[in-house]
């Protein structure tokens, strides 16, 4: 019966090893080779100090920092670990809402988010991705008329002059991939930082 068996216990340890072992330590120096800042997280370092990612979003909530899209991935509730609470670009929970186009909620939510935004800039039609989640919940970028809508709040709350301001949106405007991929986007932190270091000049 041994002998019937070897074939087996060989394969499903060599096998193992192979995909378990060698395939993985093998993948991960190859990319911490040539791709080390991918590999690593995209992480964002500032003052020697890990401030986030280039793939995760943040919650920028002041009238000064430019913001990203809304979120809606949930946390547990600190007063009751049974039950969640809203949680913007909680990492450890990406997620959408999961609400359909008919949604109470989801309905009431966007026209509340419009009305805030038209406050701001009543002379702008509201991009969509201003008052609507991504799929993950986490998304960093946003689209360029979403960070250009944004110029006279951001603006004027730094006292700085809009065309600086729309200066500083096209420096960090990446364009499709290749020309032809996928749609010009705004990544909200890097614009953040530019935005701060412009006030230290």
């Amino acid at each position: 019966m041994l002998k019937e068996l070897r074939p087996a216990i060989v394969m499903m340890v060599l096998l193992t090893v192979l995909t378990g072992l060698v395939y993985p330590l093998a993948m991960t120096g190859i990319a911490q080779a040539v791709f080390p800042h991918q590999a690593n997280g995209s992480l964002i370092e500032k003052d020697g100090k890990v401030i986030g990612s280039e793939l995760i979003g943040q919650n920028f909530t002041g009238p000064g920092y430019f913001h990203g899209r809304p979120s809606a991935t949930t946390g547990p509730d600190p007063k009751d670990p049974s039950k969640s609470v809203s949680a913007p670009y909680n990492a450890a929970n990406s997620a959408g809402s999961n609400a359909g186009p008919t949604a109470k909620s989801l309905i009431e939510r966007v026209q509340e988010d419009v009305k805030t935004l038209k406050e701001e800039n009543p002379n702008a039609p509201v991009p969509i991705d201003l008052v609507t989640t991504s799929a993950s919940g986490l998304d960093p970028d946003i689209s360029p008329a979403a960070a250009l809508f944004q110029v006279p709040r951001v603006a004027k709350e730094r006292g700085l002059p809009e065309a600086r301001v729309r200066e500083l949106v096209a420096q960090h405007t990446k364009g499709r991939f290749l020309g032809v991929i996928g749609e010009p986007t705004v990544r909200v932190l890097a614009l953040n930082m530019a935005l701060d270091a412009l006030a230290k000049q």
